[in-house]
């Protein structure tokens, strides 16, 4: 993403004080210390959101639920067209481990996302996996990981989709607000009228 001038910032959740729970910010229900409000910005400053983890038996990590869960708190939240907070925003996942499990990590992660609101484009994730049982991990001397060429095409077609969905959405303005706005439905609206942006 570098490469292609989109500027990229990696936070490791464990260097924050996360609070539990899902509330936008858990320092107003008994919590010392939060920094998700902070973290929030950040996150609806992007387009592009990549959630990685490690495989811990057969499941991504607690850390990885613990962020799917702040994500989850702030999702009510309405953007300026009235739609839910990560409308018009693109999500994808990379993992890794030891262990089997890539493929069903990426089924919950890229699911939780969409519920969220991101959108998901084709092939949104990659995975590494080392030898099975105690071993290297990814970057570690001769593990073979960064020379993997099925991680390799995987993550690049990823990078590539996130892309190209991201500017897509950008340039349209987001996604339609046409019969998804939770405002709208509050105040009665049905949406059993024409959109007009299709007559």
């Amino acid at each position: 993403m570098k490469k292609q001038g989109v500027s990229v910032e990696v936070l490791c959740p464990v260097d924050f004080p996360i609070a539990t729970g899902v509330y936008p910010d858990m320092t107003k229900h008994g919590w010392q210390a939060d920094a998700w409000p902070q973290i929030y910005e950040k996150v609806q400053a992007t387009d592009i959101l990549v959630l990685t983890t490690p495989i811990w038996l057969g499941e991504k990590s607690s850390v990885c639920t613990q962020v799917i869960e702040r994500l989850y708190s702030n999702s009510g939240t309405l953007n300026e067209q009235g739609q839910y907070a990560y409308y018009g925003k693109v999500g994808g996942t990379l993992i890794t481990g030891n262990e089997d499990g890539a493929k069903h990590c990426a089924m919950n992660i890229l699911y939780s996302l969409q519920h969220l609101g991101y959108t998901i484009p084709p092939q949104a994730d990659a995975a590494w996996l080392g030898e099975a049982g105690p071993g290297s991990s990814y970057l570690d001397e001769g593990s073979g990981g960064p020379e993997n060429d099925f991680t390799n095409r995987n993550t690049t077609f990823m990078t590539w989709n996130l892309m190209h969905l991201a500017k897509m959405l950008k340039e349209a303005g987001g996604i339609p607000a046409h019969g998804n706005q939770r405002s709208e439905w509050e105040a009665g609206c049905r949406f059993d009228h024409p959109n007009p942006e299709y007559r």
